[in-house]
């Protein structure tokens, strides 16, 4: 226990120096941000960065919580507008998908499994526990996978703040306190943990953290609770988040970074490129705000873009339903794509440690 908690610890403290400094330096979605990039660092520095399972499912269940906590009637309403949206969302997603993975077999000569599962927007522990069973190269797709997750978490507001989108963070605020009301307190976090149990049971990917944001906003959304989580868990929820991406480079070389580092840029900018044609698509033919189809068709973690709108002020209820979208159809079509390029017998490959602990902590 002690050996676990200890790294476990020193990763929280240079999550939370690196979140504080982001945030104090006027960084959008800081706190966040700073805790990954610290993280990160730390980890290709060669400390043991480490973020234990229940650790993560419990800030990905308080992060849902949060972000449902802004759903109100009146977003609820606005969903009409949304489904045309989605389905273009769910074409970008294949569409990213198959160009970069064309773009890893054709210009780097990757073979055809690795390239798919290193290409999929999304679904790191998925992706990781099919390719797992097959002859595919997991350290080349979870570094590039881990890079795309963190240059859009970063990059992403970046862009967004210096186009004049920024706003000042603003978490959903109660209507009523949570001391003035325990029973509805009780009553949300009860509900948000079977959700987020019965979706890991069903083995929804995402499930510890969509599943209390389903039942947030719903409660919130009816009226049903006024209440939400005080503001400091959303900070350390968000320094945690930031703890758990930038800890997929433990125990990864710089060697090992480098050797895989042009493709991992290379296909980011094929990802980009192809996301920010459909973003111009969506924005020419529906009436929504161009930063919300950013957040929303930005191919990166789910959690991560989630907290983002959350900081940069934009309509977390839209968003999640758009990565919701992605989620369910990556889900149904990566089987598809891994039996169609699989052309090799089926061969069980051993993990490193932390990438074993990916596979089951990872909500992305």
């Amino acid at each position: 226990m002690v050996k676990t908690l200890q790294p476990f610890a020193e990763t929280l403290l240079v999550a939370a120096l690196g979140g504080a400094a982001f945030q104090f330096a006027g960084f959008p979605a800081g706190w966040m941000a700073g805790s990954l990039v610290a993280v990160a660092i730390a980890s290709l520095a060669g400390r043991d960065m480490h973020v234990p399972t229940w650790a993560a499912r419990a800030f990905f269940i308080a992060l849902g919580i949060i972000i449902g906590a802004v759903a109100t009637p009146e977003t609820v309403r606005g969903m009409t507008i949304w489904p045309l949206s989605v389905v273009l969302l769910c074409i970008a997603m294949l569409a990213v998908t198959g160009a970069a993975a064309c773009y890893l077999a054709f210009v780097h000569g990757w073979d055809a499994q690795t390239a798919l599962f290193a290409a999929v927007p999304g679904s790191l522990s998925q992706v990781s526990a099919m390719a797992a069973e097959r002859q595919a190269d997991l350290r080349a797709i979870v570094v590039v996978q881990t890079v795309r997750v963190i240059a859009l978490a970063v990059g992403v507001p970046l862009s967004l703040t210096l186009a004049g989108f920024d706003a000042p963070m603003q978490l959903p605020g109660s209507a009523r306190g949570f001391v003035d009301a325990p029973g509805q307190l009780a009553l949300l976090i009860a509900g948000s943990i079977f959700a987020a149990l019965l979706f890991y049971r069903i083995g929804f990917t995402g499930g510890f953290f969509f599943g209390p944001m389903l039942v947030s906003a719903f409660l919130h959304g009816a009226g049903i609770v006024e209440v939400s989580l005080p503001v400091w868990v959303a900070i350390a929820s968000m320094v945690g988040l930031g703890a758990i991406n930038g800890s997929r480079f433990n125990q990864t070389s710089f060697r090992m970074l480098l050797d895989y580092l042009l493709a991992s840029l290379g296909s980011l900018a094929v990802v980009v490129c192809v996301a920010g044609l459909f973003v111009l698509l969506a924005t020419t033919l529906f009436s929504l705000r161009f930063d919300d189809l950013v957040a929303s068709y930005a191919p990166g973690s789910v959690d991560v873009m989630m907290i983002l709108a959350l900081a940069l002020h934009l309509d977390p209820v839209f968003i999640g339903a758009h990565h919701l979208a992605r989620i369910l159809v990556l889900s149904l079509s990566l089987p598809i794509g891994a039996r169609l390029t699989d052309q090799r017998p089926l061969q069980h490959q051993t993990l490193p440690q932390s990438l074993e602990a990916a596979r089951e902590t990872l909500e992305d």
